[in-house]
């Protein structure tokens, strides 16, 4: 009797997703923790006043609207331009200004348990009860420590949550990391409740190790591989305009591109190829716009504020998703480029800001586009990355001069658009 035949060739493939997958869990990125500014517990005035608006905000306008497309972006705004200095009357300003687009809460068509959270994932109809639940769970099983409820639900499972926070365009991820760095229950419930209200296809790049595999080619930088897609011809044609609405139809269509693309990344030093990263972030959006345009995109910064929220949330998660983490901001950040159509990133851009960051934030608080939140987040975000890194050579400084006082509004929007 002959011995059975091993299936080397599965055997050899699990090992391999093993030893890929294993090594990225093994790495982390070591870098401080922002400081946290605890708008729960301050009593000064104008900590009290951000924390009232975030209430607000909270028990008035869902964080989903416009035939659920659109997400709240009110603690975003408020807290960038809190961080960045506004005074009380600034921060009303904001809320009053922000909330003349938003809309008021409306009933789910059902209410969610502790048995059946998950299928519920990925229905926006169902986030008036994602946040119930999730604000029942804080208050019933986890003594009103909120961070306790997003370790739980975040980070544990089969599936942890947490691998699927860049669906509806990052917007859970940004929202996450204001709960941390504000120390706000109620950004931690929303952002949980938006997490899985905006949950989509992504996770699976990250829950499957089979999709992190050898690809064509291996570079430590993210910005060569965006210059390698806008010279992929690959990519030519496949849109006629651009837009968010583009990204579905290329992860199911043209997946095998992204996927070459996405592991072309080798990440064997997490703190550099992070900063990289950030860097790239930046460039997407100070370097693709051409002199004199002032295009700013819409859909690329989104990538900048993502990827600060990547920052916030590194030092207060385990280890083990770090560079889980920052891969799926990754994925995203690949998948909106393409789907912007690969606007030309012009490494050439190189200005020496005659201003400092005083400026910067005077712009930002004060300025004709204070009460724009993308505008605001992006300049915080900037300024954190430069914090964050150092700045000897004024890099970050003047791609925030430039943004500053170049912007003139937001442009690249596609008829397929359907977020913000």
């Amino acid at each position: 009797m002959s011995a059975p035949m091993i299936a080397w060739v599965p055997l050899v493939n699990r090992i391999h997703r093993y030893l890929t997958t294993s090594t990225y869990s093994a790495q982390s990125i070591d870098i401080s923790s922002v400081e946290t500014h605890d708008v729960e517990t301050a009593p000064e005035k104008r900590p009290r006043t951000l924390k009232h608006l975030i209430r607000a905000n909270h028990v008035n306008h869902s964080i989903i609207y416009h035939n659920l497309q659109y997400h709240n972006h009110m603690p975003h705004l408020l807290g960038s331009a809190y961080l960045l200095g506004a005074n009380v009357d600034q921060l009303q300003t904001i809320y009053d200004a922000e909330s003349k687009e938003l809309e008021e809460w409306k009933d789910s068509p059902g209410e969610i348990s502790d048995g059946d959270w998950r299928e519920y994932l990925g229905d926006r109809r169902y986030q008036r009860a994602f946040v119930d639940f999730f604000e029942d769970e804080l208050a019933l099983k986890f003594g009103y420590d909120w961070k306790r409820v997003a370790e739980e639900y975040l980070f544990t499972g089969k599936e942890p949550l947490v691998n699927g926070v860049v669906g509806g365009l990052g917007h859970p991820l940004i929202h996450l990391g204001y709960a941390y760095e504000l120390s706000s229950k109620e950004l931690g419930m929303e952002a949980l409740a938006m997490a899985c209200s905006s949950y989509n296809y992504l996770h699976k790049y990250l829950d499957d190790p089979s999709y992190t595999k050898d690809s064509t080619y291996s570079t430590s930088s993210p910005l060569e591989i965006l210059h390698n897609i806008a010279n992929d011809a690959r990519f030519d044609g496949l849109f006629k305009e651009r837009g968010d609405g583009n990204i579905e139809s290329l992860f199911k269509n043209h997946e095998d591109l992204v996927l070459e693309h996405w592991n072309a990344w080798k990440i064997d030093d997490p703190n550099k190829q992070f900063q990289d990263s950030q860097d790239a972030a930046v460039a997407l959006l100070v370097r693709t716009v051409q002199p004199g345009t002032h295009a700013y995109d819409f859909f690329l910064v989104h990538l900048l504020t993502s990827s600060h929220a990547v920052r916030i949330l590194i030092p207060r998660i385990p280890k083990r998703f770090h560079v889980s983490l920052v891969r799926q901001w990754w994925l995203l950040a690949i998948a909106v480029y393409v789907a912007q159509l690969r606007p030309k990133i012009n490494d050439d851009i190189e200005e020496k800001p005659n201003k400092q960051w005083d400026y910067v934030e005077d712009k930002a608080v004060n300025g004709q586009w204070a009460t724009d939140a993308h505008y605001v987040k992006a300049l915080r975000a900037i300024k954190a990355a430069a914090f964050t890194w150092g700045d000897v050579h004024e890099r970050y400084l003047s791609a925030a001069v430039k943004f500053a006082d170049d912007f003139s509004g937001w442009t690249r929007f596609g008829p397929m658009d359907e977020d913000d």
